[in-house]
């Protein structure tokens, strides 16, 4: 196995997700997983690395339903789907965002340093 390159703590996080290249566009994506920097989802495949999108990542409650818009870049390419790493998000979103890793991570302190490390 390879060394570990991740720098983020990811959180296991299931949402739907839309995601829109330059000539292609998915709709309903599932997530698999989500950090700070970036996400991993399902669905998306053919793509090169590298190849930038804009991302939608809805988030649904019992009475709304938020959508969080970031800016994104192809990283890693699986037989199922891609790796995305966020290279724009909003002060709103990220404030949705970090709160969802937070929350959501076995160790949150840890989230704090990536902030301040990053």
């Amino acid at each position: 196995m390879g060394k570990e390159r991740r720098k983020n703590t990811r959180v296991p996080f299931q949402a739907i997700a839309d995601i829109n290249f330059v000539v292609k566009r998915y709709s309903k994506c599932e997530t698999e997983d989500l950090s700070i920097k970036g996400i991993s989802v399902k669905g998306p495949s053919g793509q090169r690395l590298g190849e930038k999108c804009d991302i939608f990542l809805t988030l649904s409650g019992s009475s709304s339903e938020l959508i969080l818009e970031m800016k994104g870049e192809v990283v890693r390419v699986d037989p199922d789907g891609v790796a995305l790493h966020f290279t724009g998000i909003d002060f709103d979103s990220f404030y949705h965002l970090k709160n969802i890793v937070y929350y959501n991570s076995e160790d949150p302190d840890q989230i704090d340093l990536e902030l301040i490390d990053n």
